[in-house]
């Protein structure tokens, strides 16, 4: 019986398959395999054990039904999965988890998850890279209505407001860039971080099993890889998924009936808005992204809380664990690939922004007015009042502010009828837009391609 919608709703298989119970298993055999490659390099275990354990490393082979009929009777996982690997070792047996506490063996396992969730999340940051930058590209010089506080402002270009979300999404990966080292930290020192167990080739056994499985080697540590590691990885997640929400919270006010200037793509064949209202086209996959970044950003409290571990360590990190790490990357990954289909196929109705600047009279020009005045030799305040006040008349009396402009004097005796219509010309009113959008493209693209 499925409870978690992960396990029949959300959720890509091959981010799924990194933190199921079985991407699990297998990385763990791989961190025991190593241990014991480990200690063959430094002459404690014979290449033909090594080899025999080697063999058996294999989830095929050791599997994890058995492992976990044996924790149920040890009631400890770790312990029963030595004892499933040695029931398979023959006389390699011996030589099993030697000289490991059982976190050595789960927060190395735990940081190949991460590595391999984190290359995943890579590539899927490049894709969704590259498609805002085809949508920026293409909407470069696309007229729209720029808005603050949900009121009309003064003209800006789709192109621009997408530029914006690239550069975001690049930050991002310069993060991910950033801090991949300190997430995908493994470590073996023992019981308490002091490597006793290990012998007077702790500190090398510990970097040969580390660097074998490609993961980072600590300073110190205590039984435990220190959780701010763990914070800050889950802090970028929640980060991420801030930027993508709002992305897609930008596509669902766009796409209100009442502005419909961008939509969500519809399969008009067959898609269904509604069961009862027949003409909706709802942003379902934004609005679903949406509500799954919610819960990826709820994960970053938890995440701080597993950082106060009582001394050298507790387990009250442990079962938390299980859902931040595993649900946080899930979800972000499905939400990233759910945006790249949003943005990869939205719809831009270009007329339609055009209508929406025509409905406002002209009064998104006031600021290109005003500034022409200042140019005519106006004084700044002198200049903001007329257009102020000219501005309240033509919404008081709904006329377009280019009617009341042409009865006031100070504007008329500043410029002729035919440079007035010029001012009040949207496209001539996007500043360096262009040239923003331009680099924000060309260094997201340079870091997709390097």
């Amino acid at each position: 019986m499925s409870v978690s919608p992960l396990d029949y709703r959300y959720g890509r298989p091959e981010a799924k398959e990194i933190w199921s119970r079985e991407g699990r298993h297998s990385r763990q055999l791989d961190v025991e395999r190593a241990l014991v490659w480990a200690h063959c390099q430094l002459g404690r275990v014979s290449a033909e054990h090594y080899d025999m354990i080697a063999d058996i490393s294999d989830p095929g082979i050791v599997t994890a039904d058995r492992v976990d009929e044996i924790e149920a009777e040890t009631r400890h996982d770790i312990m029963a999965l030595t004892k499933a690997m040695a029931e398979k070792a023959g006389e390699a047996a011996w030589c099993i988890h030697l000289g490991a506490t059982s976190n050595d063996i789960v927060d190395s396992a735990v940081a190949l998850q991460i590595r391999d969730s984190i290359r995943l999340q890579r590539q899927s940051l490049m894709t969704l890279l590259t498609t805002l930058c085809d949508l920026a590209e293409r909407e470069r010089d696309t007229v729209m209505l720029g808005r603050t506080h949900g009121q009309a402002a003064v003209p800006i270009t789709f192109g621009l407001k997408i530029a914006v979300f690239v550069d975001e999404f690049r930050r991002h990966l310069i993060r991910l860039d950033e801090l991949e080292s300190r997430a995908i930290t493994g470590k073996f020192l023992g019981a308490v971080g002091t490597g006793a167990a290990q012998g007077k080739n702790a500190k090398e056994l510990q970097q040969l099993i580390l660097e074998h499985l490609g993961l980072t080697v600590p300073v110190a540590t205590t039984q435990v890889v220190g959780r701010d590691r763990y914070i800050e990885w889950v802090g970028w997640m929640a980060n991420v998924a801030a930027s993508v929400e709002k992305l897609l919270q930008e596509v669902r006010n766009l796409q209100r009936s009442e502005i419909a200037e961008v939509g969500e793509w519809f399969d008009v064949e067959k898609q269904v808005g509604s069961s009862t209202m027949a003409h909706k086209r709802n942003p379902i996959t934004a609005e679903n992204a949406s509500g799954l970044a919610r819960i990826v950003r709820s994960m970053i409290i938890p995440s701080y809380e597993n950082a106060l571990l009582w001394h050298e360590r507790d387990l009250a990190n442990s079962s938390s664990e299980r859902f931040t790490l595993s649900h946080a990357m899930i979800l972000l990954d499905d939400i990233l690939a759910k945006s790249d289909k949003v943005m990869g196929k939205c719809v831009v109705d270009v007329e339609r922004m055009l209508a929406n600047i025509e409905s406002q009279n002209g009064l998104v020009m006031a600021e290109k007015i005003m500034l022409a005045l200042v140019d005519e030799g106006i004084h700044r305040d002198q200049a903001h009042e007329i257009l102020r006040a000219a501005s309240m008349v033509a919404v008081a009396e709904n006329r377009h502010l280019r009617e009341i402009c042409g009865e006031d004097d100070a504007v008329t005796n500043a410029f002729s009828p035919e440079e007035l219509d010029e001012l009040f010309d949207p496209s001539s009113h996007l500043g360096v837009s262009g040239e923003i959008v331009d680099e924000a493209i060309k260094l997201a693209r340079a870091m997709v391609n390097q």
